[in-house]
């Protein structure tokens, strides 16, 4: 099977970006790659995930549980896999790129839960996407670290500019600042690769941060 790579951050913190720079410079070196991003968006398996977020199981984050928000972001990846990429994980020379994965979840869900059930929400979480349903695991977390304040900031000019509703994520401070606290815990006890976008207070250019994944990547 080839290779799978993730790239996960805060809303705001340039996944996108990121995922495409990344795509870029493994094709100009040879390599086939099959870009993913979730949620997806306007999908029939992203249909019980829209309903959450755009509040239709209640308005704020919390009022759905961390394990049943769970599940409806694991379906779509289940059916996205089964799907679309299975065929194409198996084949030797493959990169599987993904924007926002199983990682998401481990942040976004972790937030809502009391500090000493982390480790057992993880492990039931890891349990749940990669034995029971199937779905693979990552050789690989890139996980860009925003401070809240910065993501929040980028991500209100993003739909400014765009005219896009927030979600009931992107719309709660107090929310997004637990993930932030969740995401540290959840990158060092899962050993993601944590680049800092932001240390000075001020996001670092693009390029910057995409010279400094691309050092810090995994053999491939």
């Amino acid at each position: 099977m080839g290779k799978f790579i993730v790239v996960d951050g805060l809303d705001g913190s340039g996944k996108n970006t990121q995922t495409r720079l990344l795509a870029a410079a493994l094709e100009e070196a040879g390599r086939k790659v099959i870009c993913l991003s979730y949620p997806r968006y306007g999908t029939p398996g992203a249909k019980p995930l829209e309903t959450y977020l755009s509040g239709g199981l209640g308005g704020k984050p919390g009022d759905t549980g961390a394990v049943p928000a769970s599940v409806l972001f694991a379906v779509d990846r289940f059916l996205s896999y089964r799907t679309e990429w299975a065929a194409e994980y198996e084949k030797p020379d493959t990169v599987i790129l993904a924007d926002r994965y199983t990682s998401a979840n481990a942040v976004h869900q972790l937030s809502k839960l009391p500090k000493e059930e982390w480790d057992s929400f993880l492990s039931w979480l890891w349990d749940f996407e990669f034995r029971k349903m199937g779905i693979p695991a990552p050789d690989q977390v890139i996980y860009l670290e925003v401070p809240p304040a910065i993501s929040l900031s980028l991500v209100e000019k993003r739909h400014e500019e765009c005219g896009r509703t927030v979600d009931i994520h992107e719309s709660d401070r107090a929310y997004m600042l637990r993930c932030y606290e969740a995401a540290l815990y959840a990158s060092e006890k899962l050993g993601w690769t944590r680049i800092s976008c932001a240390p000075d207070g001020v996001m670092r250019g693009r390029n910057d941060i995409h010279d400094e994944i691309m050092k810090k990547l995994i053999a491939l």
